[in-house]
This record gives C-alpha cells, structure tokens and sequence, in this order.
C-alpha cells in the first residue's frame, strides 16, 4: 500500500491564482475536497441534489441566500467559520477576498445544475486536478 502525501492548503493555494477556479486538494469517498481563491461576486445559483460545504481558510466570504418567496438574507462568514448552504437552495457567493475549502460530491458543478450567465472571473467547473 502507497501512503498518501498530505497536502498543505497553504501551499497549495500559492500554486495559482485564478478566483472562483477550484482545484481538487483530496478526495473522501464520492467527495471533493476543493480549495479556491474568492473575490468579487460569483453566480446566483443552487445545487438540486446536494448540500454544499464551505470552510474559510482566509479573509472573508459571504453567501447570499434567496428563499423560494424572493426573500435574500446574507450569512457572513469569516477566517475558520463553516457553513453548509442546503440543497436546493439558491445562492449567491461573494467576497472582498479570501480563500475557501468546499466538500462536495465529485462532478458537482460550481455554478449549479442550471444554465446562468457566467462572468468571466468565474470558473464553471467539477474541479482542476491541483
């Protein structure tokens, strides 16, 4: 048996710098382990079929959530926080910039299982190999 070599987030993190563009730091079972460079605004958008996990790593993160009436309520989180966003419920992440770690299933897509616009500065991927 080969043992794995652990991986430091902080080194990791230094190896690019593209926001919104997650690489893939480990895999649990059917799970990513995926760590990101935030800044600015991501997507509106919701994930039908699967919780989505946030870790921050650095600075500060926001998600915006928006309840099936219209209503947005943001939840700010910060250096060390955790917050899960519920499946099939829309959100909008920003950030004045950071860095995040996310758990979720392998093949997810960051911006949601629907078609939205997306900016330039964000990436739609399952995730880059680091």
């Amino acid at each position: 048996m080969t043992t794995p070599a652990p991986v430091n987030l902080t080194a990791a993190l230094a190896t690019f710098d593209e926001v919104y563009s997650p690489r893939i730091v480990a895999r649990v079972n059917d799970y990513d382990v995926r760590i990101a460079h935030t800044a600015g605004e991501h997507v509106w958008h919701v994930h039908e079929a699967t919780d989505e996990f946030f870790l921050v790593l650095d600075g500060r993160f926001d998600v915006a959530l928006r309840d099936p009436d219209g209503t947005e309520t943001t939840v700010r989180l910060h250096r060390g926080d955790t917050f899960v966003v519920p499946r099939g419920t829309e959100h909008k992440p920003s950030s004045p910039g950071g860095a995040i770690l996310m758990f979720e299933p392998t093949g997810t897509v960051t911006t949601g299982d629907t078609d939205v616009t997306v900016p330039a500065h964000v990436d739609r991927t399952a995730g880059h190999q680091l």
